[in-house]
């Protein structure tokens, strides 16, 4: 079978004359493909193949964007050889837009645009066109593609990043400092035509800014422009296509730029000359007033530090900088006189903290004034010769003695007259006194260095004139000794001797206390009184340093003959007058072993060895003593026993209970107590006797006549009171009678268990059956066979 492929030929053209002219000339390119013509014989019908030439010819098509005629615009047309003019071909047109964008007549093959295109949104169109049989459907033309390119018409102004740009720059710079670049950009095509070629130039801010045209870049056109003159500028920036030339659009944005400080500027004075006061009463530390010098600038470089710088009060006065407001304050240095000097004159300087090297030739960033200071005059109180007062006297001053003055003057010129008294609060005892015209201190009572070695007390010089104004001093007044007090032993001494003592042997070292404080220090000599210096018993040695030894004098003791020896001690001082006392030293006669180690010191030691000890001795009485006690409680506990019962009977009923310990065995049990007689009078005339003891002896009661029928309750228990107490077969003793009563009988007798006591056989409860449904219960439960069986 042989196959023809016919040629197809597609013609596109533009009928846009108005897109052409604002064209450039295009190139339009012709691709001629040719093919050479086969001829062969096919396998199954030998037919022949004709293979002819095809030409293809596709330009580059370009479409205006944004068109806003009447009509629909004209892109192209499509065409094929085949196409006869009958109608039996049909166009049909795929790919980007195809049907929406771009519409093909089936018929003609005439493609239109048939919606305003944009090329800033998509600026390329590839479509496929193809042309098949209508009445059998096949594809005349294989399938062919083309482009459609959007032309750009210049329908975008340009637009910057920013709708607002801010920037800083510092005071003082040059021409030429770059500030800020901005930039603006244009979405028409830049490779066709000025479209998006944007150009830069200032719309506000001249001549203090220029602009790049090109970058955008934003400089500095004036020199020294000043921040304390302008500090804030705005500046209108605008970009426009099409290289700047007529017709483009245009786009703008605003630069708010700012001058930075520079410290360009020192501190100056508002005034030459401050005057301010002190009182002459200002402590130092007192604020006396605030200057300030001036500095245009801010921040660190308006920072300001103050000084005096000379003077004749620049040792009395200083000044310090507030940070906060930059303000100096001058205070009180040192105290101040008005009678010494009562103006004072100060060079104040202020100076810049961070000056900057660049302006050093705008001169010094410092200024000078002079600050005059007058020190007002005020009454003050007295004040004191000295700080404070040291008055030494001895402790046997005689009262009314002087023992030293204190001065005080008033500061003042008027000289007021001054006035003394001792504070009270500090001198409780009024041991001192004063003066109140000169000052003059004196003993008002004894002293005693022993008791209070020093006094502090306060005087208080008051101005005559003005008793507001006073002033205290403290006097410390130290009390001289004097040698007033003997010496004595330093503690109460008590010793011993062996009587196997040697003659010649030290017992005992004594010591001395002196309350008195020589200046040369305490030396006590110790010597026995003169009575006994040729002692037969005992000698003294003084040690030279403030002790003595005790030694013996003979060798043995005996206690039998003498158990204590009471040696009296003389102790002498070296101060002037001499002071002595007396001591007594007691010492005992003890019994050593042989190494001299005390055993006893007691005479009535001797006696004991021939009979018992004292131990033994208290031991014995103790054990006398016990045994009168058990013989006092044996016989107490005896005389306390009680006599045995007359009675001692179980049946005893005489104010007694009796326990049986026994639950008993209900019903059944008929050897029991019969309860029953105790509930039911007629059988206790029956004298049944107990069948659960044996009575020692029986009694017989006396049988009365029935008194149940119309009887009231309290009749009957009269009369069997009665009734037993003329009883004669009554025992002798209190016994317990039981008057129960339970009133007339009932027709159906008695319904208790106890009643079964009474009969030996069992008993027939059918009759319950017949009482009604109140006794159902019972006639269940002990009625008919069946129940007793259960």
């Amino acid at each position: 079978m042989m196959r023809t492929y016919s040629f197809l030929t597609v013609l596109l053209w533009s009928c846009m004359f108005h897109a052409i002219h604002m064209m450039p000339s295009q190139k339009r390119t012709n691709k001629h493909l040719r093919s050479e013509r086969i001829t062969g014989l096919s396998e199954n019908d030998g037919k022949t193949l004709h293979r002819t030439k095809r030409g293809w010819m596709w330009n580059q098509f370009f479409l205006l964007e944004e068109y806003t005629g009447p009509d629909t615009q004209y892109v192209g047309k499509l065409h094929t050889d085949q196409d006869k003019g009958d109608g039996n071909l049909k166009y049909i047109l795929t790919g980007d837009g195809a049907g929406s964008l771009f519409i093909i007549d089936e018929n003609t093959g005439d493609i239109h645009a048939a919606k305003k295109l944009d090329r800033e949104e998509k600026s390329l169109y590839v479509l496929r066109a193809k042309a098949i049989d209508r009445k059998t459907g096949r594809q005349v033309e294989p399938e062919s593609e083309f482009i459609i390119k959007i032309h750009d018409i210049n329908d975008n102004e340009p637009k910057f990043t920013k709708d607002m740009y801010t920037a800083s720059i510092p005071e003082m710079s040059g021409v030429g400092t770059s500030v800020i670049q901005v930039t603006a950009t244009d979405a028409d095509d830049a490779n066709y035509g000025n479209s998006a070629k944007v150009v830069y130039s200032i719309l506000q801010g001249q001549p203090y800014f220029s602009v790049d045209p090109e970058t955008g870049l934003i400089k500095t056109a004036l020199p020294d422009m000043s921040r304390e003159n302008r500090e804030q500028y705005q500046v209108v920036i605008q970009a426009k296509d099409m290289g700047g030339q007529m017709g483009g659009l245009s786009g703008t944005t605003t630069v708010n730029i700012t001058l930075t400080d520079v410290n360009d500027n020192p501190p100056r004075f508002p005034q030459s000359t401050y005057q301010f006061s002190s009182p002459e009463s200002a402590p130092p530390g007192t604020p006396l007033g605030r200057i300030k010098a001036n500095d245009p600038d801010v921040g660190e470089n308006a920072e300001i530090e103050y000084s005096i710088s000379n003077g004749d009060g620049s040792d009395m006065f200083d000044i310090v900088t507030d940070k906060d407001t930059q303000e100096g304050i001058i205070t009180v240095k040192k105290h101040l006189d008005f009678e010494n000097k009562m103006l004072y004159t100060l060079r104040v300087e202020a100076t810049n903290t961070h000056p900057d090297p660049r302006f050093l030739q705008l001169g010094p960033f410092k200024d000078t004034a002079f600050v005059k200071i007058s020190v007002e005059d005020i009454d003050e109180p007295p004040v004191f010769s000295r700080p404070w007062y040291l008055i030494e006297v001895d402790e046997d001053a005689k009262e009314g003695s002087i023992i030293g003055q204190v001065v005080a003057q008033d500061p003042d010129i008027t000289k007021n007259a001054i006035k003394y008294s001792v504070d009270r609060h500090t001198d409780l005892d009024r041991i001192f006194n004063i003066y109140s015209g000169n000052g003059s201190l004196f003993i008002s009572k004894p002293l005693d260095r022993e008791e209070t070695p020093w006094h502090n007390i306060t005087v208080i010089a008051t101005e005559i004139n003005n008793p507001k104004q006073s002033s205290q001093i403290p006097v410390f007044i130290r009390i001289l000794d004097i040698n007033d007090h003997a010496p004595e032993f330093a503690k109460y001494y008590e010793t011993f001797v062996c009587e196997n003592a040697k003659a010649g042997q030290l017992i005992q070292t004594v010591s001395a206390v002196d309350k008195d404080e020589p200046p040369r220090g305490h030396k006590f000599f110790f010597e026995l009184v003169p009575e006994f210096a040729v002692h037969p018993n005992f000698s003294i040695v003084d040690n030279k340093d403030n002790t003595a030894g005790i030694m013996t004098r003979r060798n043995g003791y005996s206690r039998s003959k003498m158990s204590t020896y009471l040696l009296p001690i003389i102790i002498f001082d070296n101060d002037y007058p001499i002071q002595s006392s007396t001591g007594t030293l007691t010492i005992r006669v003890c019994s050593c072993d042989s190494r001299g180690n005390m055993q006893s010191c007691n005479a009535e030691a001797l006696l004991l060895p021939a009979g018992l000890s004292t131990g033994a001795l208290v031991a014995i009485l103790l054990c006398i003593i016990i045994l009168l006690v058990l013989v006092v409680l044996f016989t107490a506990l005896k005389r306390q026993r009680k006599k045995e019962p007359l009675i001692i009977s179980k049946d005893d009923v005489r104010d007694n209970i009796v326990t049986y310990n026994d639950e008993g065995g209900g019903e059944e049990d008929t050897q029991a107590f019969d309860i029953g007689t105790l509930r039911n009078p007629e059988a206790r005339e029956e004298s049944k006797m107990r069948r659960d003891v044996i009575p020692e002896t029986i009694f017989q009661i006396r049988r009365t006549a029935p008194l149940w029928e119309n009887i009231d309750v309290q009749d009957f228990i009269h009369r069997r009171l009665k009734e037993n107490d003329l009883d004669p077969a009554a025992p002798p003793y209190d016994s317990l009678a039981t008057y129960a009563y339970e009133g007339n009988d009932s027709i159906a007798n008695s319904l208790s268990s106890l009643e079964s006591l009474t009969t030996e056989g069992n008993q027939d409860y059918d009759y319950l059956s017949d009482w009604g449904p109140r006794f159902k219960k019972l006639a269940d439960m002990y009625g008919g066979e069946d129940s007793d069986r259960d």
